[in-house]
């Protein structure tokens, strides 16, 4: 890719790959959607790390998910303990992500963002990935706001020094890149939301930490057990098709803070 802050290698003088912060709506979504990408980056010794926005720390789903961030190399848990919108169990007593307000939800991810400090965040996409899930769409609006959020000093001061991401990368699934997954999940009742190819800007072949994504996927290991989840329709494949779905991961880029301009006019 031509962009100096893109999920390639960089062309310039340092070898190292920029850090990534992943912020996701559940346990599982970080291996299934950039689990290749945040591999591909640990191993080239950039600092990564995943933000859960739903779930309890001390959820069996949160065991499972440290078992998978390890398999990537992405660090610890962060998980900010919302409820789950289609799960009462996901955390009890906590207001669901749909619910919570949006201000709350990005005021925690400006926090998060200013202490990690990465060059990109990566997030769900605005359809909330392939079946709309709520919570998806709710991470992708308050990701995206903290983003800007967090490089303005008159906002959420009490979150720590200013940082700006240089980019945000949505993670999609373009018209095109969906010909084996699609009828399984239509199979199992679920809609295939798609972008159009065109708005897929990123694509990144993860074949070399294929390994790692999937043993990363097979660590949350309920959701690998439930018979129309994604990890446990993929469980369910023969090896090659498997391969064929995980191991390309596509995004949208969006920018982040300001975009010098003409002071005159507005240009498009």
């Amino acid at each position: 890719m031509p962009d100096s802050d893109a999920l390639t290698p960089r062309k310039a003088a340092s070898s190292t790959l920029p850090s990534l912060l992943g912020i996701f709506a559940h346990p599982d979504d970080e291996s299934l959607l950039a689990g290749g990408v945040l591999a591909q980056h640990a191993a080239a010794h950039a600092r990564t790390a995943v933000v859960t926005m739903t779930w309890a720390p001390d959820s069996l789903r949160a065991v499972e998910l440290a078992v998978a961030l390890r398999e990537l190399g992405a660090g610890a848990p962060r998980m900010l303990g919302y409820g789950d919108a289609r799960d009462p169990q996901a955390a009890p007593g906590r207001p669901r992500l749909v619910d919570a307000p949006l201000d709350e939800a990005v005021a925690a991810l400006v926090q998060q963002i200013r202490s990690f400090r990465p060059d990109i965040v990566v997030t769900h996409d605005a359809l909330g990935q392939l079946t709309g899930h709520p919570d998806h769409r709710r991470t992708h609006q308050a990701a995206l706001l903290a983003a800007q959020d967090a490089g303005l000093p008159r906002l959420h001061p009490e979150a720590g020094k200013p940082w700006q991401p240089r980019a945000v990368y949505c993670a999609t699934h373009p018209e095109s890149g969906v010909s084996d997954l699609g009828p399984l999940l239509k199979a199992a009742g679920k809609s295939v939301l798609v972008v159009p190819d065109a708005y897929a800007t990123t694509t990144v072949d993860v074949t070399p930490w294929l390994e790692q994504k999937w043993a990363a996927i097979l660590a949350h290991r309920g959701e690998v057990t439930r018979e129309r989840s994604l990890p446990g329709i993929l469980a369910r494949l023969p090896e090659e098709t498997r391969r064929n779905i995980i191991a390309t991961e596509h995004f949208t880029r969006l920018t982040t803070g300001a975009v010098p301009d003409s002071p005159h006019r507005l240009t498009a």
